[in-house]
């Protein structure tokens, strides 16, 4: 576990571009798609969208959860279990976005797995 005052910092090569207004998370270049499309193609999305929120609230922009849900127009339960997706072990997600596996991952499971301390979530999400 980390103390309070530690940080880590993650270099993900994702790009952002805009589709519809809105920004879409893309792979980077040598992301390698799983063969037999077992994997939830929203992962990569709802990581960097939990991120996003993560520096939001860091960032003194919302004091609470709630706070945070009504402004994105989201239930609070939605927003608080997604949340805990910003807090996955760094080879967790290192292992999802460049796929070198083909795991059969949930979001759901992600989010269960997120509250697990670091060196036990890479066995629950790929073994």
């Amino acid at each position: 576990m980390m103390k309070h005052d530690e940080s880590i910092q993650i270099f993900v090569p994702l790009k952002v571009r805009k589709q519809n207004g809105r920004p879409k998370i893309m792979p980077p270049a040598t992301y390698l798609p799983s063969e037999d499309r077992t994997q939830d193609p929203h992962i990569l999305r709802a990581i960097g969208r939990a991120w996003g929120w993560r520096r939001r609230m860091e960032a003194g922009e919302f004091n609470t959860v709630t706070d945070l849900a009504k402004a994105v127009g989201l239930a609070e339960r939605h927003v608080s279990r997604q949340l805990r997706l910003a807090y996955l072990a760094p080879g967790v997600v290192k292992r999802l976005v460049y796929k070198r596996e083909v795991p059969a991952v949930t979001l759901l499971k992600l989010t269960d797995v997120a509250a697990l301390p670091w060196h036990e979530q890479p066995e629950r999400v790929f073994d």
